[in-house]
């Protein structure tokens, strides 16, 4: 049982500092930005849902705030519900690549 333990708590901290060095890929965010492009690629565009508001353009925006925005949604410390159901079903590399591939705009 002790090997157990020991084995989960390594995979643990392997897991977490493969996460901490993910390096993002603005090619492979390329097949990943379908639920992003839809409303943060619309010049002024407005949404409906929950509220009305200016949806914010992303692209141009450094790689590390668009990461920690990304984070952030998913473990549900921003509230927008749109934005929750996306992150949630990102990985850490999904939201490396698109944090990339967005900073990389101008």
């Amino acid at each position: 049982m002790k090997k157990l333990f020991a084995l989960l708590a390594l995979a643990g901290v392997a897991n977490g500092v493969a996460a901490a060095d993910l390096v993002g890929n603005p090619k492979a965010a390329e097949n990943k930005n379908a639920m992003c492009i839809g409303c943060h690629g619309i010049p002024g565009y407005r949404t409906a849902f929950p509220d009305v508001y200016q949806v914010p353009m992303i692209g141009g925006q450094s790689q590390k705030y668009l990461e920690n925005a990304l984070n952030q949604y998913r473990k549900g410390e921003r509230k927008h519900p749109s934005m929750l159901g996306v992150a949630a079903g990102l990985s850490d590399q999904d939201i490396a690549d698109l944090a990339a591939y967005y900073a990389q705009q101008k």
